[in-house]
């Protein structure tokens, strides 16, 4: 969840234009491209600070709820086979019932998931469930569900525990893990190495690894070259044995809701595959019935039908976000000038990032800055941090005008 809490005293200027001092931050990193090639990119400041090792635009970064739009692409590519669909109950999935126990006869879909109104919540960061652990059981706790908005009610709330309910369901109809089965089918068709928690990644991608630091301090990935002893949550004192992993059981344990390592230029390729209509250097990854499906928007505030968190979250499609939106309460713009562009950003562990696509002109930007502190200014006139807002903006403005 974005905390944005003091108020940042710069005019809004052209949204073309720098005019933002930059917020001091370890890293920042932008790709401009268009539907066939990379325009230009910047890359400033440090990957490691241990070592001192510059940042580039190929370095993996934890992309957080980027990740999202991701794990989507994985869902759609299931679809178009007949495994999965967005209006069924999941159930028939997951193998046992899930239902929001006060509204227990409504049934949830993936599409319900995928956009954030299936009436799930979370607390306590409980979407991140250690090794051994049951996705089965923490549903059942009534804390993760919304009492007053049911499913079918379309009232939206940002919630991360939605993901590893997808991620279980990709495990249970593929048989495979997540993480394996992303890389196998979605990652590697569109040339890219990238992972869900480092386990499929090559060597050479982990030591480039973006350690991500928040208040002077390394919270992820801090690795200089080396994986990581366990690459999932696991409780203190238990093993860390994968071979306890069941397809299905805990769909949490690689993150689909937020562990997507990756670096800024390899977004850019997912963004030139979203704005080819789903195929990216001749090989199709996706149909564009598909592509559609991800950008159609199935929310947008109004007023009162969901929760915004200050204006960041306004209108949502399957995994992807429109900007901006011109509905009052809303802060969405970081500024494009009056265009629209979807995409989605992430936020966690000081890291800010996003790719975004403008359809209409066949451009896009992935940037991402770290170090940002707990407590950071907010741009102008908007819900988006200072950091953030400095990087879209020198990241748009290689766009061509």
């Amino acid at each position: 969840m974005r905390l944005v809490v003091i108020a940042f005293a710069l005019a809004l200027g052209a949204c073309t234009s720098i005019r933002l001092a930059p917020p001091p931050v370890n890293a920042e990193v932008g790709v401009a491209f268009d539907r066939t090639h990379e325009i230009a990119s910047f890359a400033d400041g440090i990957a490691d600070p241990q070592s001192g090792r510059r940042v580039t635009p190929d370095d993996p970064v934890r992309v957080a709820s980027v990740s999202k739009l991701g794990t989507t692409i994985g869902v759609m590519k299931l679809v178009e086979v007949g495994k999965l669909d967005l209006t069924s109950d999941v159930s028939k999935w997951l193998g046992w019932n899930l239902r929001n126990p006060y509204f227990p006869d409504r049934p949830i879909t993936l599409g319900m998931l995928l956009s954030h109104t299936a009436s799930v919540r979370e607390h306590d960061d409980d979407y991140v469930i250690p090794l051994g652990g049951s996705l089965q059981q923490e549903m059942a706790d009534p804390k993760n569900w919304d009492p007053q908005h049911g499913p079918c009610d379309n009232y939206f709330r940002y919630t991360n525990l939605n993901f590893p309910i997808v991620g279980s369901i990709v495990e249970k109809v593929t048989g495979e893990r997540f993480d394996i089965w992303m890389r196998h089918n979605v990652l590697e068709p569109m040339r890219l190495d990238a992972c869900y928690n480092w386990p499929t990644c090559s060597d050479a991608t982990v030591a480039r690894a973006v350690e991500l630091d928040q208040n002077g301090k390394p919270v992820k990935d801090d690795l200089h070259g080396k994986r990581p002893d366990c690459p999932v949550f696991v409780k203190d004192g238990q093993p860390c044995d994968l071979g306890l992993w069941k397809a299905g059981e805990n769909g949490s344990l690689f993150a689909p809701q937020g562990g997507l390592r990756i670096s800024a230029r390899g977004l850019s390729r997912i963004g030139r595959m979203l704005l080819n209509n789903g195929t990216l250097d001749g090989i199709q990854i996706l149909t564009p019935q598909s592509v559609e499906t991800l950008f159609s928007q199935v929310w947008r505030f109004n007023g009162s039908n969901g929760v915004t968190d200050g204006g960041f979250y306004c209108s949502y499609g399957h995994a992807t976000q429109q900007v901006p939106t011109p509905v009052h309460g809303c802060a969405d713009d970081m500024g494009t000038g009056g265009r629209t562009l979807v995409g989605h950003a992430g936020d966690a562990y000081g890291m800010k990032g996003g790719l975004w696509i403008d359809r209409a002109r066949g451009v896009g930007i992935a940037y991402f800055v770290t170090g940002v502190p707990d407590i950071a200014p907010r741009g102008p006139n908007t819900a988006f941090t200072a950091a953030e807002t400095h990087a879209f903006r020198r990241a748009y403005a290689l766009l061509p005008k």
